[in-house]
């Protein structure tokens, strides 16, 4: 029988059996330690990190492993006596979003929140698959001025596409595109984490730098900040030292609307026209999501279920074959109203049912067609809307947004 067998998630987290491990990260310019990662270990079980949270999730327990991973972790920055000028990186499972914490977790988070300039690290394990509580979380911790990195970019298209909804902080390049020359699927990757940076001042963090060359890379992927064994393994947190440039503040929090037509109300660029032209530019932009390198983010709201007609259902799948996540939304929509796309019924109160969007977000296009219904009766084809079409990526970023805050958990 292997330790692993032997195991119980009650041994994992037991008291004083949980140390966490602190890697150092610096500055690639000046070599200065501005903060460090912490990393669950149990040094007494033998047992590796993913072996201990494969063991947690198959006895239903990876939420409480993953706060008492995130508890120890606090509890060891603040009893080392780590200061507010040096980041504390903390990873949180995505899949287990919106968990409450144990007993007593809200008085060490109070104490962080005080003490420390945490940086919550997000990684790219089901970031599409519970959207609305990933959206929560990074409101929340903006709201206590902690950071928000995404982890492991690069590694699944997943990550890449989250770019915009998490807007992180930092962005922290997977140590395969450090570790080995890109192809040009990962040379698509790296232009769009450059773009993305450039756009928002994020901070590019690089992992797994373990030799000069990997240091080259690091810099010309555009990256300011790495870690790995060519600087520090992970170890205790002994006298942290003070760094000579502090990561910047945490981004603000992100507005969420309340639908996509509530960012464009009052604009002078709404225009008034029938259904049969909104079919024309709806599948223009359907057609832009199939056509483009990197696979987007699609989304389209439909008013009630009967308008997702077959040929529109077939459309869709084909999206769904490539995009990371493809969802309708409307009256009586089912949860899987064709092949791979996520539906979601929406309520009777919900101002989405009088709208009509097409939202389409990649990391090098995005564009969107946002209609309001104005109500006509007669034919359908000549039933008027008020609508915007628009490629400015900040009203389609937070209409995709508002979306995804009404998907429901997979």
């Amino acid at each position: 029988m292997t330790v692993l067998e032997q195991l119980g998630v009650d041994q994992l987290v037991a008291p004083g059996v949980l140390r966490p491990a602190y890697q150092p990260i610096v500055d690639l310019a000046s070599g200065d330690t501005v903060g460090f990662e912490a990393l669950a270990r149990w040094p007494d079980l033998e047992v590796r990190p993913d072996e201990a949270f494969e063991l947690a999730a198959e006895a239903g327990r990876l939420a409480e492993l993953d706060w008492a991973c995130r508890l120890a972790a606090i509890e060891g920055a603040l009893s080392a006596g780590l200061t507010r000028d040096v980041a504390l990186f903390v990873n949180v499972e995505p899949s287990t979003l919106g968990r409450p914490g144990p007993r007593g977790s809200g008085a060490v988070l109070g104490k962080a929140q005080e003490r420390l300039r945490v940086v919550v690290e997000l990684t790219e394990r089901a970031l599409l698959r519970r959207p609305a509580e990933l959206l929560a979380l990074v409101e929340r911790v903006r709201s206590w001025g902690w950071g928000v990195a995404l982890d492991d970019v690069g590694a699944v298209p997943d990550s890449l596409a989250m770019l915009p909804f998490v807007a992180p902080d930092v962005v922290k390049l997977d140590l395969s595109l450090v570790q080995r020359w890109p192809d040009a699927t990962q040379g698509r990757i790296v232009a769009a984490v450059m773009a993305h940076a450039e756009r928002t001042g994020a901070v590019v963090l690089a992992e797994g730098i373990e030799t000069e060359r990997h240091l080259e890379q690091a810099i010309a992927l555009g990256a300011t900040l790495g870690q790995g064994w060519l600087f520090a393994a992970a170890g205790p947190l002994d006298d942290p030292l003070p760094p000579a440039d502090p990561l910047p503040p945490a981004a603000v929090g992100l507005d969420v609307p309340e639908s996509p037509f509530a960012l464009v109300e009052g604009s002078p660029r709404l225009q008034t026209g029938r259904k049969g032209l909104l079919l024309g530019l709806s599948r223009h932009f359907e057609h832009r999501a199939e056509s483009a390198p990197t696979p987007p983010l699609v989304f389209g709201a439909f008013e009630t279920a009967d308008r997702f007609t077959p040929a529109t259902a077939r459309r869709y799948e084909v999206l769904a074959r490539r995009s990371p996540l493809v969802a309708v939304l409307g009256a009586d929509i089912g949860p899987r109203p064709a092949a791979g796309v996520r539906g979601v019924a929406l309520g009777a109160d919900d101002p989405l049912r009088l709208e009509w969007s097409v939202v389409i977000v990649g990391p090098h296009y995005s564009g969107a067609l946002i209609a309001l219904d104005l109500g006509d009766d007669g034919p359908d084809l000549d039933r008027r809307f008020s609508f915007v079409v628009t490629h400015d990526r900040d009203t389609v970023v937070a209409a995709a947004r508002s979306v995804l805050r009404r998907l429901s958990p997979v």
